[in-house]
């Protein structure tokens, strides 16, 4: 028996590697797209961690809020400057143990 070409549409092993050839493509541009968009994240996250490592660092320790503050004047009362330090520890710019080192040193 000769053989006769096909004619038209393909056969079946046709469609089988057509098919085969589609899911494979399919396959690796979604991983591909997959990678890309995780690498994309782990970028930000990254980025993200660094700005709040700067952020840490450049916010001045609680120690030295406390020390930044200048010597009490004589002439102000002691009243306005304990009003003044609890003014600062509401704020959140004291501590309540920096608070209690300033009070103590204001009525010593």
């Amino acid at each position: 028996m000769p053989f006769i070409p096909r004619i038209g549409r393909p056969g079946l092993l046709g469609l089988a590697a057509r098919t085969a050839v589609v899911a494979g493509t399919a396959t690796a541009v979604s991983g591909a797209v997959a990678a890309h968009r995780q690498n994309r994240e782990q970028t930000q996250y990254e980025a993200a961690q660094y700005e709040a490592r700067d952020l840490r660092e450049a916010a001045p320790p609680p120690a030295a809020a406390a020390e930044a503050l200048p010597p009490a004047p004589a002439s102000s009362g002691l009243v306005a400057e304990l009003q003044n330090l609890g003014q600062l520890r509401s704020q959140g710019i004291l501590t309540d143990a920096e608070f209690a080192a300033a009070k103590a040193r204001l009525l010593s």
